[in-house]
């Protein structure tokens, strides 16, 4: 029975590997197709690999600018975002704060409607509150690290709670009789303990910052466009290239998967930290 259901797991597995991954070889396929190829007779097979869509893409400046801006905005936003999720959820499990559950409710409330939805009164104060002289939070690195922080901090919030919950406030208590300071206690003893809570918040705040388009190309006009904007310069009135802009998907899931090989034996760790205590 065990060996049915053991042969069972492993080929669901291998179906939904196959289903997950099958798109991403698709669009693969596709960027290593010349134009030619491409309007051809369609083949689920790569016969033969054209490399000039990978070259335009990683030659062109646009796809250089765009990169660096990502990389920056989105690992910015999800080290600023961790930091303050962390404090305010240690503060919100440790100390007696009145109507903190209202807090916690009141924190996720912005994540429930759609970020079209804030389009209009974010563009004003963007182009028309917030400014000094000639400079505007409008396509700036800062103003889209700190409009993502307003949508992610609240998922960093609730992703840490149970996390911090799980530590026991009697180490807290013995840290502070040896005389520890606060600054010393988050960074000596909860830090360490939240570690891998820490690496997921982060690396998934990091995602949701690198995939964001509506909010970037709505606020954003030239110096802080990022890369998932450029997919959408590939489709034009004249037609779609299609090769380059799979290439340049292609390469836009690099940067991810670094991120995610560097933090992956924390992730698993910090997704089950605090689900049971004993």
């Amino acid at each position: 029975m065990r060996k049915q259901n053991a042969l069972v797991s492993i080929v669901l597995w291998i179906v939904l590997s196959i289903v997950t991954l099958a798109p991403i070889y698709w669009l693969f396929v596709v960027s290593a197709k010349s134009r030619v190829d491409l309007f051809g007779s369609p083949s689920f097979l790569l016969k033969s690999f054209y490399p000039d869509n990978y070259a335009n893409a990683l030659t062109d400046p646009g796809f250089q600018k765009y990169m660096l801006n990502s990389i920056i905005i989105a690992t910015s936003n999800a080290a600023l975002v961790t930091l303050l999720g962390f404090l305010a959820t240690y503060a919100l499990s440790r100390y007696k704060l009145v109507g903190k559950e209202n807090v916690f409710f009141w924190t996720i409330t912005n994540r429930m409607a759609p970020p079209a939805v804030f389009l209009l009164p974010l563009f004003l104060i963007y182009t028309q509150v917030v400014t000094f002289g000639d400079w505007k939070l409008f396509d700036t690195r800062i103003g889209l690290i700190l409009l993502y922080c307003v949508f992610n901090l609240p998922f960093a919030v609730w992703t840490l709670r149970s996390i911090i919950d799980a530590i026991p406030v009697e180490l807290d208590e013995a840290a502070t009789i040896d005389g520890a300071s606060t600054f010393q206690l988050l960074t000596k003893v909860i830090f360490p303990l939240a570690r891998p809570g820490l690496a997921v918040t982060m690396i998934l705040t990091w995602i949701f910052a690198w995939n964001e388009y509506l909010l970037a190309a709505t606020l954003t006009s030239v110096q802080a466009r990022t890369i998932t904007t450029l997919l959408a310069e590939y489709v034009s009135v004249t037609g779609t290239n299609w090769g380059q802009l799979a290439a340049t998907a292609m390469l836009t899931i690099v940067p991810a998967l670094i991120i995610l090989g560097v933090v992956q034996r924390h992730i698993v760790a910090g997704l089950t930290f605090g689900a049971v205590k004993g």
